[in-house]
């Protein structure tokens, strides 16, 4: 079962906060085509979430929505991933898993990635947490008690 709703918060920053529930890996393609629908114009998303709780699936998920034919895997080893949407445009996939200190991010060109205009996805963002742009969309997935997903940014 999936299901999404949009919660608007009542303090004084007014910004939206979407969340999306998945119970379950059959409403993951649901999950990543509302995802992609909330994306709107903007390009750099952090992802947040303990080890395991999917946020290396959920971008794979966004990616195939967005037109990626490549293989979409976790960038652990080699930083950064580039596929190819389905309009031609980049895709940067950033794992900073393995980053000791935010000057490795910045010498494999992560300001060239993320300045680019072009989408970023990142996992592990909290390493290089200084870097982020302040646009950044902070994008947390955790685990239910009952092992649903729930997506919120």
């Amino acid at each position: 079962m999936y299901c999404a709703h949009l919660i608007v918060p009542l303090h004084k920053n007014k910004k939206i906060k979407m969340e999306i529930r998945i119970a379950s890996i059959d409403g993951l393609s649901a999950a990543a085509r509302e995802f992609v629908a909330a994306m709107g114009e903007r390009k750099v998303f952090a992802f947040y979430g303990k080890m395991g709780a999917g946020k290396t699936t959920f971008i794979k998920a966004i990616c195939e929505e967005l037109g990626v034919e490549d293989v979409i895997n976790s960038p652990t080893f080699a930083i950064v991933n580039e596929y190819v949407d389905g309009e031609g445009e980049p895709i940067y996939h950033f794992d900073f898993y393995r980053i000791k200190k935010e000057q490795e991010a910045l010498d494999i060109g992560y300001e060239d990635y993320v300045y680019s205009g072009n989408v970023c996805f990142m996992e592990w963002p909290e390493l290089i947490e200084n870097l982020l742009p302040d646009d950044a969309v902070k994008v947390t997935i955790g685990e239910e008690m009952n092992g649903e997903r729930v997506v919120r940014f």
